[in-house]
């Protein structure tokens, strides 16, 4: 391979470590784990928690425990992004 090539490699490395710390260590022992776009663990518990406030909420007929659902379910739906943790500003390139 040219430098270029290596100095290209290196880039991609260096940026794969940084979006993604825990990926980049699976594959460098060989034992890849899910990337960070396919994680949402969390977000499902939430998303079922405001679900279940809402159904109970609906079940009483009571609103402030209908808003807190909607609140809750509104709050969550955020977490499924696989982009919500980039920094402000232009999109990245094909060249970057």
């Amino acid at each position: 391979m040219t430098r270029y090539d290596d100095e290209r490699l290196g880039d991609i490395a260096a940026r794969l470590a940084r979006d993604d710390p825990e990926f980049a260590r699976a594959i460098g022992s060989g034992r890849p784990c899910r990337p960070r776009e396919y994680r949402h663990g969390r977000a499902w518990l939430a998303l079922t928690l405001a679900l279940a406030c809402l159904g109970v909420g609906i079940a009483v007929g009571h609103g402030v425990v209908i808003g807190a659902g909607l609140i809750l379910a509104g709050a969550s739906a955020p977490h499924f992004d696989p982009h919500r943790r980039r920094p402000p500003g232009p999109p990245p390139t094909a060249d970057d």
